[in-house]
């Protein structure tokens, strides 16, 4: 007797998987904490609560810490067939999706550059570095808002709410828009060096920041959903090609091609785009109608991270395991503790439906570009305010005290960022 369809199975690319959001909203609460965590005395976290490299000059390894950002490159995947799918469903020509792609990742790469740059010289720019850093989050916050209109009772009402709600929300991104130009160029390092030059016109950037490599990362996937749709096994041969840039780029195959300049081809549109696309081939799972029930989901997942976990250990003797340089293995293991971490959310979430588990960890991860946006902006902001100090002491006295402020704070903020939410602001790319 066949079984029964999974609860929470969707029979449409336009319904949510509860899961996805609560593993986004776990996996927002870890970057949040780990990164907070790491402004604690060095001496009272101990060697697996920091990145591998932050202790190891050398070696192969990782901690907990290695995968979170993994973590959300494999979740973007995830979301792919559900965004793009709900489009493509509606009609809309790939050739417009594939612009709105564009879109995203250009905007994903521009407040990397902006962020990676940190904090500026006070001295050489003539005003507060730490003052700079919080206005840039403040401008880029409305620069990517959405307003969504509150329920109205009447008819009337609610038009006129939304023609207002519109106007607002055009003028904050012009508002938010013009201040990140602004702020673009009033930016100097200690060499009074700016972020761009216009003559000769020249972006200046170490590297692209987390936000820009989960945009290359995001822009290979969709380009891969977008010309294999639900065809699981090309997916999957993608993402062994991805994972073979790697190689070739460690081989030298791309020294002298002129795309290596600009993007890093073995990491960035590799590997790491493998851990997305790894991502996509489970989303993609989850709109198929072949694989709806509960066991056939837990095998499809299964066989995924056996799979995975294999490759891994061929390939660790040589390459490694490091975050740092990407290397497959570290992909790999990182895809499959998500991938695990996943279905243990998928179980909880959309078949038993445990409400005090899916519930907030959902909300928290419907809106976690605020929340990270939030998260980086803290740090000035409570140097301007003062409070640095005191917030930096709350951490000193032992490593539970650390602990418990890093967990204070990603409640906190995932807290306000549900809240602005329920009110109807999000941040939408």
């Amino acid at each position: 007797m066949p079984s029964e369809p999974a609860k929470g199975s969707p029979t449409r690319q336009t319904l949510r998987i509860t899961s996805i959001d609560a593993l986004r909203g776990f996996v927002m609460f870890m970057m949040i904490f780990v990164n907070d965590l790491a402004g604690a005395p060095e001496n009272l976290v101990p060697d697996w609560m920091v990145h591998f490299s932050d202790r190891h000059d050398h070696g192969s390894g990782m901690t907990f810490v290695d995968l979170v950002f993994p973590g959300f490159l494999f979740i973007v995947g995830m979301s792919i067939p559900f965004a793009l799918g709900s489009r493509i469903s509606k009609g809309e020509p790939v050739w417009k999706t594939f612009g709105h792609v564009l879109v995203r990742t250009l905007a994903l790469l521009a407040i990397g550059i902006l962020m990676v740059h940190e904090t500026p010289n006070s001295e050489v720019m003539g005003w507060s570095g730490a003052l700079w850093c919080t206005l840039m989050y403040l401008a880029a916050i409305p620069a990517f808002c959405s307003l969504s209109p509150r329920q109205a009772t009447k008819e009337g009402a609610k038009k006129s709410s939304d023609q207002v709600l519109k106007i607002v929300n055009v003028c904050l991104r012009a508002l938010g828009m013009v201040a990140l130009v602004w702020l673009t160029f009033a930016f100097r390092d200690k060499k009074g060096h700016g972020i761009i030059s216009l003559s000769p016109f020249v972006i200046r950037t170490s590297w692209y920041g987390i936000l820009g490599l989960i945009g290359w990362a995001y822009l290979m996937a969709s380009i891969v959903y977008l010309l294999f749709r639900g065809h699981r096994t090309a997916i999957l041969g993608c993402m062994a090609v991805l994972m073979s840039l790697f190689v070739a780029d460690r081989g030298g195959a791309f020294d002298d091609f002129w795309l290596q300049h600009y993007v890093g081809i073995g990491e960035m549109l590799g590997s790491q785009a493998a851990i997305t696309v790894g991502g996509l081939l489970l989303g993609t799972m989850l709109v198929s109608i072949d694989v709806a029930t509960l066991w056939a989901r837990f095998k499809f997942t299964f066989w995924f991270a056996a799979g995975c976990a294999a490759v891994a250990l061929c390939l660790q003797p040589l390459y490694g395991i490091s975050k740092n340089s990407a290397t497959p293995s570290w992909c790999l293991w990182s895809c499959v503790t998500t991938a695990t971490l996943w279905f243990f959310f998928y179980y909880l979430c959309d078949v038993r439906q445990v409400k005090t588990i899916s519930r907030p960890l959902s909300l928290a991860g419907q809106n976690v570009l605020l929340t990270y946006l939030l998260s980086e902006m803290l740090p000035g902001l409570l140097d301007v305010l003062h409070l640095g100090d005191w917030y930096d002491s709350l951490s000193h006295p032992n490593l539970v005290c650390a602990i418990a402020r890093s967990v204070a704070c990603g409640v906190l903020l995932l807290a306000l960022t549900v809240g602005l939410n329920k009110i109807g602001f999000r941040l939408k790319l």
